[in-house]
C-alpha cells in the first residue's frame, strides 16, 4: 500500500522476532506507515536497523516485566503489539519422535511467549481503552501434518483459541485481538526446516518443498509466500481501515487450505 493510505504516526508498536524473516518485514512496515517501532528478539540484529532493539527472552517472565517497564518509561505504553515469535526445532516423524521437552520447548515458544507478553503489555491498554495486538499462528493450526509438525501444529491451534478467547474479552476495552495465519512463507527459519526435513527424509531441497506443499494438500499458487506479502496484511489489520476487525483469524496461505470455512 502507498504510505497515503495508511497513517500510523504517533503509534508505537512492538514487534517480537522483529529482526529477521516475518517480523523484521512486520516491523519495516509499520514504520513505513509513520509508527514508532520497536522489535525484540533474544540476540541483536545482524544488520543496522531503523527500529529501537530491546534485546529479551520472551520465554521468560522477568523478561516480559523488564520489556514492559523500559517500554512504559520510554514511551507510556504500546498501541500495536504484534506477537510474532515463534518456530520449531523439533523432530519430524510423528508423535514418538517427540520427547516431553520437545512438546515443552514448542508450547513455551509458541504460546507461553504470547500470553506472558500480553499479559505485560495489555494493562495499560486497558487503562487508555485502546490498542491491537495481533499473533501470528501458523496455517499447521488448521492442517494437522503428523509427520513434520506435530507438536507446533497443535500447539499453534491453541494459540488460535487463545487468541480469539482474548478478543471476546478485550472488545469491551476497545481493544482489538486477531490472528494471522501464514502458510510456507520464504524466510531463513523455513529454509533451515527444509534443509534439515530433506536431509531426514533423502530428498533435495527442492523436492522436500514439493513433498510439505503436497502435505498441505497443494499450494494453488505453487509457491512460498514473501515475508513483505505478510507484513502488508497485517498492517493493513492494525490500520484504523481494520477498526471493525477483531477475533478473526486471517490465513495467508496462497490457497492451501481446501474448505470454505
Amino acid at each position: 500500500m502507498e504510505k497515503s493510505e495508511i497513517d500510523l504516526t504517533g503509534r508505537v508498536a512492538l514487534v517480537t522476532g522483529g529482526t529477521k524473516g516475518i517480523g523484521k518485514a512486520i516491523a519495516d512496515e509499520l514504520i513505513h506507515f509513520g509508527a514508532t517501532v520497536i522489535i525484540t528478539a533474544r540476540n541483536e540484529p545482524l544488520e543496522n536497523i531503523a527500529h529501537e532493539f530491546i534485546a529479551a527472552d520472551l520465554t521468560n517472565t522477568s523478561d516480559n516485566e523488564r520489556l514492559a517497564k523500559l517500554i512504559t518509561e520510554k514511551y507510556g505504553a504500546v498501541d500495536i503489539l504484534i506477537n510474532n515469535v515463534g518456530g520449531t526445532s523439533s523432530p519430524a516423524g510423528g508423535f514418538n519422535a517427540l520427547s516431553e521437552q520437545d512438546w515443552l520447548n514448542d508450547l513455551q515458544l509458541n504460546l507461553l511467549a504470547a500470553i506472558k507478553v500480553d499479559k505485560a503489555l495489555l494493562p495499560k491498554m486497558i487503562e487508555r481503552k485502546k490498542g491491537v495486538v495481533i499473533h501470528i499462528s501458523s496455517v499447521n493450526g488448521k492442517i494437522p501434518l503428523h509427520a513434520s509438525n506435530f507438536s507446533y501444529g497443535v500447539i499453534k491451534a491453541a494459540l488460535n483459541s487463545y487468541s480469539k478467547t482474548l478478543a471476546n474479552e478485550m472488545a469491551q476495552h476497545n481493544i482489538r485481538v486477531i490472528t494471522v495465519s501464514p502458510g510456507m512463507v520464504k524466510t531463513a527459519a523455513m529454509d533451515s526446516f527444509l534443509n534439515g526435513l530433506a536431509i531426514s527424509i533423502g530428498k533435495t531441497f527442492d523436492e522436500t518443498t514439493q513433498v510439505v506443499m503436497n502435505s498441505l494438500g497443494g499450494v494453488p499458487m505453487n509457491r512460498l509466500a514473501q515475508p513483505e506479502e505478510i507484513a502488508n496484511l497485517v498492517g493493513f489489520l492494525v490500520s484504523p481501515k481494520a477498526s471493525y476487525i477483531t477475533g478473526a483469524n486471517y490465513v495467508i496461505d496462497g490457497g492451501t487450505i481446501p474448505t470454505v470455512f
